[in-house]
């Protein structure tokens, strides 16, 4: 597993993972929106996406049911990377296609052992 995609509106939170996933050697492709990360996961093919769920427009759970149900990309892991820590925020996400769930601030060892978990 090598390419990552991040997907969050905060520009802090997309160069924070940038430089963690850098440094533990991963290829990083920042994405600040749902509807970019719907595209861009299609055309880029990452081998796994963090996605964030507090956006403007689509937010993370809606952008990880379209990509999780779409034939082109359904096959992507994607780890929901938020503040949102209720259980039944965990419970919906994993109900639309995330494979895992990490709330923040971010454990740095936990995510990057769940990123390569997927490897």
């Amino acid at each position: 597993m090598k390419k990552v995609m991040v997907v969050d509106d905060s520009p802090t939170e997309r160069a924070y993972l940038e430089n963690l996933l850098k440094k533990k050697g991963f290829d990083v492709i920042l994405v600040d929106s749902g509807e970019a990360a719907i595209e861009r996961s299609k055309s880029e093919k990452p081998d796994l996406i963090l996605m964030d769920v507090v956006m403007p427009g689509l937010n993370g759970f809606q952008a990880t049911r379209a990509i999780t149900r779409d034939e082109a990309t359904k096959h992507i892991p994607v780890i929901i990377c938020t503040t949102k820590d209720q259980e039944t925020d965990k419970i919906w996400g994993l109900r639309q296609g995330a494979k895992d769930y990490v709330t923040k601030p971010i454990n740095e060892i936990d995510l990057i052992d769940k990123i390569k978990s997927f490897g």
